[in-house]
């Protein structure tokens, strides 16, 4: 792939087009190059901020003209480098695009744009008895979090992306726009191409509206802590409690390295030992009888310590603490840069993977915390290098490679919530085979001159 123009043609006909929200300043590129991990800055030649989708079209038109790559940019969370321009070309910042479009109180639902990040979404939604529940921790935006397929904290209870996205608006490589579905809670009408784009990290098309399933917001609340000796217990009893069908809203595991590390970063003064957070959604008789029977099972398992957070400010302290874990992480050496990763596995075999992986972590010497979304078998692991250091990037993507090798072997996935991105390109063949195949022609009959969001999920162009 190359420019037909330069890049200051190009420039010059955007900025023609829509003015100063295209831009070429030097910081603005870097910081649209820029991941949370440790990959290193691949910016976009441009960077355009739309304020419709029929800029967005014509910017695609304009892309398709000048064979530029186009990379539709969120909040910029990812964490697998999926919105790097790894061709350059024209990054779709979408902050600009991030309005609340309609809400459906009576049938539970919202059009939303993509730039509106889930923080935004609920304030708007605040007075209406509705939230959105999806919250992957960080304040991502909403077409972020569509494009990766996200889920995060509360997916035991409310799902993923993929179960809360009813219809999409997406403009195609060619500048055509297509609606997925309409408002409709089921159909049969067709491929589900929601769920096909839905995902699809920006390969396929750029997404320009989201229909959002809603939820009532709960009556009570009640979150709770509590320390295991190692990682198994604290495992077990997150089955105990899903086998038991208590219907918890949040079920996370910190491992004893994390919990050193968010007592650091802060200020808190938790037992530094396998931890799980909890956390309950439902009436107040139901919220009391569902923490009971937990702190029943976590005691039966082993488990010290058991504290429970009812008051707002306790909960928001506790869950702060949660969300912040990849700061609380790089806190624990200083200067590093952090190689994240994710596996998923079935839950019977998670105890054994996270253990495995534990085991591995420390043997090879590298300092990488763990937190998980044990509730549906999917785990994170930090490892944190000297990005200088060549020996330690490599030391860490073998560490990687051997636990994603050890979740595929166990019937599980190379990524529970992350995506694909660039991390994670060189595992899709060994966990999916011949189905890569299928995706390639998907990816070639929908984008034939592979400019949409190129080098992303699988590697070599975009022919089968």
């Amino acid at each position: 792939m190359g420019l037909r123009i330069s890049a200051a043609a190009l420039a010059d006909r955007l900025s023609d087009l829509i003015g100063p929200r295209a831009s070429v300043a030097r910081g603005v590129l870097d910081q649209h190059g820029q991941s949370e991990s440790y990959y290193p800055t691949l910016p976009p030649d441009i960077v355009v901020f739309p304020e419709t989708t029929q800029e967005v079209v014509q910017i695609v038109r304009l892309c398709a003209e000048a064979d530029a790559a186009v990379v539709p940019f969120g909040a910029g969370t990812s964490l697998e480098g999926n919105a790097a321009s790894v061709a350059g070309g024209v990054c779709f910042d979408f902050a600009r695009m991030n309005k609340v479009l309609s809400v459906h109180d009576s049938d539970m639902d919202a059009v939303v744009q993509p730039g509106i990040t889930r923080k935004q979404l609920n304030a708007e939604l605040r007075g209406t008895g509705l939230f959105f529940p999806i919250d992957p921790g960080a304040d991502a935006s909403i077409g972020g979090m569509a494009s990766t397929r996200a889920s995060g904290t509360m997916t035991v209870r409310y799902g993923t992306m993929r179960d809360n996205v009813l219809a999409l608006e997406v403009v195609l490589a060619d500048g055509r726009v297509i609606r997925t579905a309409r408002r409709a809670r089921k159909s049969a009408a067709g491929y589900d191409l929601t769920r096909l784009f839905v995902g699809s990290e920006g390969t396929l098309g750029v997404i320009t509206e989201i229909t959002l399933k809603l939820h009532p917001v709960p009556q009570a609340t009640s979150a709770a802590t509590c320390g295991f000796d190692n990682l198994h217990d604290a495992v077990d009893t997150a089955i105990a409690l899903i086998q038991l069908a208590i219907p918890a809203a949040r079920i996370e595991l910190l491992d004893d390295v994390m919990m050193r590390g968010i007592n650091a970063y802060s200020k808190l003064g938790y037992q530094e030992t396998p931890t799980l957070f909890l956390e309950f959604h439902g009436s107040e008789a139901a919220v009391t009888e569902q923490a009971q029977t937990a702190e029943t099972i976590a005691l039966e398992h082993g488990g010290r310590g058991f504290a429970w957070a009812k008051a707002a400010e306790d909960r928001s302290r506790l869950w702060h603490a949660r969300d912040n874990t990849l700061y609380a992480g790089l806190g624990l050496r200083p200067g590093a840069r952090a190689v994240i990763t994710d596996v998923c596995v079935p839950i019977s075999r998670l105890a054994e993977c996270l253990t495995e992986t534990r085991r591995d972590a420390d043997e090879h010497g590298f300092t990488a915390p763990i937190v998980g979304h044990v509730g549906d078998g999917n785990f994170h692991m930090l490892i944190l290098i000297d990005p200088a250091n060549e020996d330690e990037i490599a030391g860490a993507k073998a560490l990687q490679a051997r636990m994603v090798a050890r979740a595929i072997a166990m019937d599980g996935t190379c990524t529970g919530e992350h995506g694909v991105g660039l991390g994670k390109i060189d595992y899709l063949q060994d966990e999916l085979g011949d189905a890569v195949a299928v995706m390639r022609s998907v990816k070639a009959a929908l984008d034939p001159h592979g400019l949409m969001n190129p080098g992303k999920i699988f590697a070599g162009g975009t022919q089968p």
